[in-house]
């Protein structure tokens, strides 16, 4: 084996491990920083792929931007982790539910997986020579041109997973004293201010 298969099964075996422990965590901030490893080895993996664009993609964007994001806002927030874990116990069932039905899509697509014709040239070469075309203009034409719709529905699924954190974790306070746009969009002037008639001499 040599040192580019160790590299690979190295950087694959800690993104397996690190996203494992990004859900079983128990702490916030320890699962972020599991995320953050995660994402410094699926960069990795890029790399020996070929893809340099996506691996600094993932190191600048992910890493030094989202990744840290979230660990200052769950650092900073005063969450109630445990009454929100006791909300969440009840959607077990419903949440198992579905694991089920996705465990059997994935045995039937499993059943009847084809590799299409011409993989192992693509497996041997997964990168176009550079002399043809550079890297990040491969990248555009694939995600763009030949992928667009997965491209779109991988932005759904992460737009449906940023409403569902929101939900979750949105609290209404009940002594905080929150703005109505609305009333002050349709607020009489006529009614909404008074003229006081101070005569000299004489305070309100």
């Amino acid at each position: 084996m040599g040192i580019a298969d160790f590299t690979f099964y190295l950087f694959g075996i800690t993104v397996v491990l690190a996203g494992f422990l990004v859900v079983v965590a128990r702490n916030p901030v320890h699962s972020v920083l599991w995320l953050i490893l995660a994402f410094l080895s699926s960069a990795g993996l890029f790399v020996l792929l070929g893809a340099e664009f996506v691996a600094m993609l993932l190191v600048i964007v992910y890493v030094g931007a989202v990744a840290v994001l979230f660990l200052f806002v769950v650092m900073m927030l005063d969450v109630d982790f445990a009454e929100l874990k006791a909300e969440m116990a009840k959607y077990v069932p419903v949440a198992g539910l579905i694991g089920v039905v996705l465990l059997m899509q994935f045995a039937m697509i499993f059943g009847t997986w084809q590799f299409s014709e011409g993989v192992e040239t693509r497996l041997g070469a997964p990168t176009p020579d550079a002399a043809e075309v550079h890297n990040t203009a491969a990248i555009g034409q694939l995600i763009y041109d030949d992928y667009i719709l997965l491209f779109q529905a991988a932005g759904l699924i992460l737009l449906v997973a940023m409403v569902g954190a929101i939900v979750l974790t949105l609290r209404h306070r009940t002594y905080v004293k929150r703005q109505d746009v609305l009333a002050q969009m349709y607020r009489d002037p006529a009614t909404a201010m008074e003229l006081k008639d101070v005569k000299p001499g004489q305070g309100l």
